[in-house]
């Protein structure tokens, strides 16, 4: 399998020890995709700090994202923090944990798009491939 790993990633994947290979990309929507599936399937790689910040002052700039989103066949977050992570208020921001969370929960319903809360980068790797 051939994985298309978007330019602007800074902190890549490199699946190491996985059945595939990397190849940079500019891609529309997320972060990882399939060689050829580009319009097709996408995942968006957060750190909870990232995901914070998506939640803070760059919600607009990712709500578009998400909205974008909605035209391929699969797309899905994955948060390199578990859920409970979230709602402890384990993360830099003075943003409120209820309120992280009640945002989080709305955009899975609004735009359709799964948040995998995988609890780690190495889980996250993983989920991704």
């Amino acid at each position: 399998m051939r994985l298309a790993v978007d330019n602007r990633e800074k902190l890549a994947y490199d699946f190491a020890g996985y059945d595939c290979t990397t190849e940079p990309a500019t891609l529309n929507v997320g972060d990882y995709s399939i060689i050829g599936f580009e319009d097709k399937i996408a995942v968006e790689r957060k750190s909870i700090d990232d995901l914070l910040g998506c939640l803070t002052s760059g919600r607009e700039r990712f709500e578009k994202e998400l909205a974008r989103a909605r035209s391929l066949d699969r797309f899905c977050v994955v948060v390199e923090a578990s859920f409970e992570d979230l709602a402890k208020g384990m993360y830099r921001s003075a943003m409120k944990p209820h309120a992280a969370c009640q945002s989080v929960i709305a955009w899975q319903i609004r735009y359709g798009t799964p948040f995998i809360f995988a609890g780690s980068r190495k889980a996250c790797e993983y989920y991704t491939y």
